[in-house]
């Protein structure tokens, strides 16, 4: 039987990579955007921690009554604000950053992330090193925001969005260390500069795929011929 997964996420442009790097697996993706909840969060004083709370778990849960097999919460925000808690559901929740967070963490090299988002720095990284802590994990990171970036996609520049980031790698790609990009919007040009230079670059798309399909057991489309 074919799995379903709900997919919340806080920008419309994440769609397009999950639907893209799950196409040849058997698996029906529902998709729910919320932009405006990081909007008021970040823009709206009279906005408590509470009511951002409250309403992603009614995101959460609403999503749970759509019959899915597991949810996958695409936004690192999202993930951070969420109260696991208290939420009244059976339904497995997957977290786009614990797949990424548990392949970093196994290397031993020295490493840099890379945001664009400046907003979502704080929230990636307090889980981050909560998640090496409580695995009894060490890890040197330096954190770089590539600066006046992001909103080039939330206007829908994608084109020169990746061009910058491209730019930017192909800066720091000589460096002696580990590269990883920590949003899903930045996928595209770190797998495009990594295919130009035959360097790795660590991205979450590739690590949270991997663990959707072991974690449902998902089979590979049948192909006709």
């Amino acid at each position: 039987m074919k799995k379903r997964l709900g997919c919340l996420h806080a920008h419309y442009s994440n769609i397009e990579y999950i639907e893209n790097a799950l196409s040849t697996y058997d698996i029906e993706l529902i998709h729910f955007v919320d932009p405006a909840l990081m909007y008021r969060v970040t823009s709206d004083e009279n906005f408590k921690e509470v009511d951002a709370q409250n309403k992603v778990k009614e995101q959460i849960e609403w999503i749970a009554q759509c019959n899915v097999d597991a949810i996958l919460i695409t936004c690192t925000n999202y993930i951070a604000i969420l109260q696991e808690e208290q939420l009244s559901i059976s339904v497995p929740i997957i977290k786009i950053d614990e797949p990424y967070f548990e392949y970093i963490c196994n290397i031993q090299q020295p490493q840099a992330i890379l945001f664009t988002n400046p907003e979502t720095v704080n929230g990636t990284m307090e889980r981050l090193n909560q998640y090496a802590y409580n695995h009894q994990k060490s890890v040197d990171i330096e954190v770089i925001v590539i600066k006046n970036t992001f909103e080039l996609i939330m206007q829908g520049l994608k084109h020169e969005y990746n061009q910058e980031i491209s730019k930017f790698l192909n800066k720091i790609i000589k460096a002696d260390k580990i590269i990883s990009v920590a949003q899903l919007s930045m996928v595209d040009a770190s797998q495009e500069v990594e295919y130009m230079t035959s360097k790795p670059i660590i991205n979450p798309l590739d690590t949270l795929i991997s663990y959707i399909v072991n974690q449902l057991k998902l089979d590979k489309k049948s192909v006709v011929i």
